[in-house]
């Protein structure tokens, strides 16, 4: 428990860096950098810092976990020279951003379900011919179904796009269809149609390609859908902990705020 410092009382770099573990040179460079206010000088050049600045720490450093460094260091700086509207506005980032990500994580969340009841719905593509069938035909057109997959015209008009995008997925590696060795078609396996079904319903909650390949990536590599659950359940203990330390932030820093309106007025009113 930190000891209760007065107002006015001079404090030496040590005994700011003291109560977080941080060293002294790192309390001169957030000095330095504006995170903290000016500090004081004894008469032989030596910094002296007092109560205001210890806040001032205390609110940068509870800032950090919600905002990042340089988000906290520019809210800081803002604060610190007076322009409180532009440390609100960075706040108020950081708070649409979690919210941006909240609805990112319901959007992939929703998609998973809309997999999972599509893909335990949807008939399985067809297999490999019996024994003694006749082999397809060099001539098969595109857009049909064949041994063992589905071409791209059928996997298209099951999801209800063009086929195009199922070619731009492919590129953007969302999907990797086989060529059959006869035709040249792009034959999509079961795995194949499970990545294209969930590329489709994230691309529908938004989701952008970039961002959906390295998902379909981790699903591939575990050969299914389970291993995002834990993802997910990461992602959204991610989200409570980030909305959290925001709050803790918010209270430090309008701790600060009161500080500098009580010690020389210059605090939000």
């Amino acid at each position: 428990m930190p000891r209760k410092l007065q107002t006015g009382e001079r404090l030496r770099p040590v005994d700011l860096a003291r109560e977080h573990g941080l060293s002294t040179q790192a309390v001169r460079n957030y000095e330095e950098a504006g995170i903290l206010p000016a500090a004081g000088r004894t008469a032989h050049g030596y910094r002296t810092y007092t109560a205001l600045h210890a806040g001032a720490l205390r609110a940068f450093l509870a800032l950090v976990p919600g905002h990042g460094h340089q988000a906290a260091a520019s809210i800081m700086r803002a604060v610190n020279r007076g322009a409180y509207e532009e440390a609100f506005r960075l706040i108020d980032e950081s708070h649409a951003q979690l919210l941006d990500d909240r609805r990112t994580l319901q959007a992939v969340e929703s998609a998973l379900r809309d997999l999972e009841h599509t893909t335990a719905a949807a008939p399985a593509t067809e297999s490999e011919p019996a024994a003694g069938s006749a082999p397809a035909a060099r001539s098969q057109p595109a857009g049909t179904s064949g041994p063992g997959g589905t071409f791209i015209g059928p996997l298209a008009g099951k999801l209800g796009i063009r086929p195009a995008t199922l070619r731009k997925w492919e590129r953007a590696g969302l999907v990797r269809p086989r060529r059959d060795p006869l035709t040249g078609y792009r034959v999509y396996d079961d795995a194949d149609v499970r990545d294209a079904r969930l590329a489709h319903q994230l691309r529908r909650g938004g989701y952008p390609l970039e961002r959906i390949a390295p998902l379909i990536a981790q699903v591939r590599a575990a050969g299914g859908l389970e291993p995002l659950e834990g993802a997910l359940r990461d992602w959204r203990g991610r989200l409570s902990a980030r909305g959290r330390a925001l709050l803790a932030g918010a209270a430090e820093l309008e701790a600060y705020l009161r500080d500098r309106r009580r010690v020389d007025g210059s605090g939000y009113a």
